[in-house]
C-alpha cells in the first residue's frame, strides 16, 4: 500500500474508474447475448430490438472510453453479420 497521499488517491480513483469500467463490459456483453439467443430463437422482432439495444450499449462504450472506437466497430460489425445471417 502506498504511503504517500497523492498515491493513496490514486488508487482510490483506480477503483472507481475500474468500477465503472466493469460494469459497462458488463453491460455490453448482456446486450451482445441477448441479440445472439435472439438469434438462436428465430425471432426476428426481437432480433431487431435486441440489435439495436446493443449497438446503443457499443457505442455509448466507446464513447466512454471504455472501448476502443475499433474494438466497438468490430463488435457491431460481427453482430450485424449474424443478424443479416439469420435473414437468409
Amino acid at each position: 500500500m502506498p504511503q504517500i497521499k497523492s498515491n493513496i488517491k490514486t488508487m482510490e480513483k483506480d477503483a472507481v474508474r475500474h468500477a465503472k469500467n466493469s460494469q459497462v463490459k458488463s453491460s455490453v456483453k448482456t446486450a451482445i447475448r441477448r441479440t445472439v439467443e435472439a438469434i438462436s430463437a428465430g425471432d426476428a422482432d426481437n432480433v431487431k430490438t435486441a440489435f439495436d439495444k446493443a449497438s446503443s450499449v457499443i457505442d455509448s462504450a466507446a464513447s466512454k472510453g471504455v472501448l476502443h472506437k475499433n474494438s466497438a466497430a468490430r463488435k457491431k460489425s460481427r453482430l450485424a453479420s449474424k443478424v443479416n445471417a439469420m435473414g437468409k
